[in-house]
């Protein structure tokens, strides 16, 4: 069962990180942040529409290993359509199960980076684009390291 749950979720991964969901700029973009992850080298770029608290439209584009592309891409499927208070509340859940495999009762398939905790060296890649994405709701963009994330 466990090697079936874990090929699942390396299918999911694989999925999003060779065809990204949202992959794509957005001229319009009413706010945007960058992410840097130096000890992999990825490299992406947020951009949201925002129709007051609600995120209307969001994408990303940029290069990284696939744990980082694909949680970029899970990321823009899961904000679409929700607050910025509902994205805060799930970035705090994300950070926990990324960091520890303790899975959020509604992760949903973000579930799928419940496993990275394993691999430290990881952490970094899968939480770039949830840095991002509270930089460019908190500060409506900006620049962001995982530099300061735990390994």
């Amino acid at each position: 069962m466990f090697d079936d749950l874990n090929d699942l979720y390396q299918e999911v991964i694989l999925d999003h990180c060779k065809k990204p969901r949202n992959f794509h700029e957005i001229a319009a973009a009413t706010c945007s942040a960058q992410g840097h992850n130096p000890l992999c080298g990825d490299q992406l770029k947020l951009f949201l529409v925002m129709d007051a608290d609600t995120i209307t439209d969001i994408s990303f584009v940029g290069s990284g290993c696939c744990i980082s592309k694909a949680s970029a891409s899970l990321l823009t499927e899961f904000a679409k359509g929700k607050t910025k208070a509902a994205v805060e509340r799930m970035f705090a859940e994300v950070h926990d199960m990324i960091t520890t495999g303790k899975v959020a009762a509604n992760a949903g398939k973000l579930a799928v980076f419940a496993g990275v905790y394993k691999y430290p060296s990881r952490v970094k890649c899968a939480i770039l684009a949830w840095h991002a994405i509270m930089s460019a709701l908190k500060e409506g963009g900006g620049a962001v390291s995982t530099e300061s994330e735990a390994a």
